[in-house]
């Protein structure tokens, strides 16, 4: 029966592990999607297509 809780506790840091770098990977790619989009605003004048 210990094996059992073993494993599901396991399985519960592991899952609380991947949601935290799932978070930190959303707030990166949202950041720099940002800052991507700002400058090509900023260099708006420049563009030509």
């Amino acid at each position: 029966m210990e094996k059992v809780y073993k494993a599901m506790r396991n399985t519960g840091v592991a899952n609380i592990a991947i949601g935290i770098i799932m978070i930190v990977a959303g707030v990166s790619t949202g950041v720099i999607a940002v800052v991507s989009g700002a400058n090509l605003l900023k260099k708006k004048a420049h563009l030509s297509f």
